[in-house]
């Protein structure tokens, strides 16, 4: 009989700390689950036979699921279709290991069933749903598995699924909203580079040439085009690798906490982007902060993953100050008009639900409202860098033609007045 320490929480929420005796480990944890003690950690304290019997058996099945992770490893994508067929499940009528169990399965996607996998072969030693889910870090955050561990705790893991599931499902739309605000001006800014570049290094060249033959003096903007266009050709390869040498200094500049800080300070006075910017970092904490307190996180525990969550790290510091105000016992309306970082009305809406017991749907309305304004936001970005692209294309273009036109005919009253 192998000795194993374990810590456990009871009926009554108190943690227990005590020894037992058990064949193995499995038999340890089934003891622990009749008594119906929550269990937080077992670790075997007997001597060395015993340890190498465990580490052996860890040896043994470690090729095994060392394979199956090298074939799919599960990222942060798996995330949100692992809880919504959980949640699926788990609504008719299936346990949370059972339902994990089933997927790990019938599930085909091989990185989604590595990760169901994984998480029942933790469930089948004993550990519950969201210490089995911590252990998956590149999947679940800190914030989810905390949240799925108060929906253990309360009773209530279904609804705390839904709410993740609209929690999550938002950011993802955010996220896809992004991605096709910046789809249009990009492939504008291509296209007209495309346009112009085969301008500069096909048509030009051989116009230039049309023109010298013809003899005369060629008017100033033509000139000016000409010197463009052989800068470009001699000068623009070196010029491009210096941007690009340039670009990926910046991008690995700002990966750091000094750059991102720096970078993240220059964004929020930019015309455009710093209103979006103040918008999302109400949206993530609206939406993170509701979700949290509405699924028994504490507050002071909430705040904390809340700040982990805002992006910008200028919001994320002053948050953090605001965060400490709270603690010491400051409203939260209050703390955070001190950092001067959210919009009055916002803090006027937070300050009405903190006076009438309704934070939780303040912070829901807040984040409804947010939603519509970064829409908004980001179909006018969308516009003004289009038009923006589209001025820019147009003028150089009317430029370039004026240049020919302007050439054509100088050259053209040159020839006449010789003959």
């Amino acid at each position: 009989m192998a000795r194993f320490a374990y810590t456990a929480r009871d009926q009554t929420g108190q943690t227990v700390t005590a020894e037992l005796e058990a064949p193995a480990r499995k038999d340890a944890l089934r003891i622990l689950g009749a008594r119906n003690l929550q269990v937080l950690s077992v670790t075997e304290t007997a001597g060395a036979g015993a340890t190498r019997a465990k580490t052996s058996k860890s040896a043994s099945s470690s090729p095994a699921r060392t394979a199956r992770m090298a074939a799919a490893t599960p990222n942060r994508t798996e995330c949100l279709p692992f809880l919504e067929a959980l949640y699926d499940l788990a609504t008719s009528g299936l346990s949370a290991g059972e339902a994990v169990r089933l997927l790990s399965v019938r599930i085909k996607d091989p990185r989604l069933r590595a990760l169901c996998a994984g998480i029942w072969e933790q469930i089948s030693e004993g550990a519950p749903l969201s210490r089995a889910m911590d252990n998956f870090p590149a999947v679940f955050d800190g914030s989810i598995t905390n949240l799925i561990q108060a929906g253990e705790a309360t009773g209530s893991l279904n609804d705390t699924l839904a709410r993740l599931i609209t929690h999550l499902t938002d950011q993802k739309e955010l996220k896809r909203q992004l991605l096709t605000a910046m789809a249009y001006p990009i492939f504008m800014v291509f296209v007209s580079g495309g346009v112009i570049l085969f301008f500069l290094f096909f048509l030009l060249p051989r116009l230039q040439g049309l023109l010298a033959s013809l003899g005369g003096k060629m008017p100033a903007s033509t000139r000016i085009l000409i010197g463009f266009s052989n800068f470009t050709i001699h000068y623009g390869l070196i010029v491009a690798i210096a941007a690009v040498f340039g670009g990926i200094s910046f991008w690995r500049w700002r990966q750091t906490e000094a750059g991102r800080v720096v970078t993240d300070a220059w964004a929020l006075k930019l015309p455009l982007l710093g209103p979006f910017s103040v918008a999302r970092t109400v949206l993530s904490f609206s939406q993170t902060l509701s979700v949290l307190l509405e699924n028994g996180i504490t507050a002071a525990e909430a705040l904390r993953m809340t700040e982990k969550q805002i992006d910008n790290r200028v919001h994320r510091a002053a948050f953090n100050t605001a965060t400490a105000r709270v603690l010491e016992g400051e409203a939260l309306s209050v703390a955070l008009t001190r950092t001067g970082c959210f919009p009055d009305l916002v803090l006027d809406r937070l300050a009405v639900g903190e006076n009438t017991g309704n934070v939780v749907p303040s912070l829901k309305q807040i984040a409804n409202a947010y939603q519509k304004l970064i829409a908004n936001q980001l179909n006018m970005f969308t516009k003004v860098i289009a038009s923006g692209v589209l001025m820019a294309v147009f003028i150089f273009v009317g430029f370039i033609a004026f240049s020919i036109v302007s050439a054509v005919f100088q050259v053209s009253a040159s020839f006449n007045m010789a003959r």
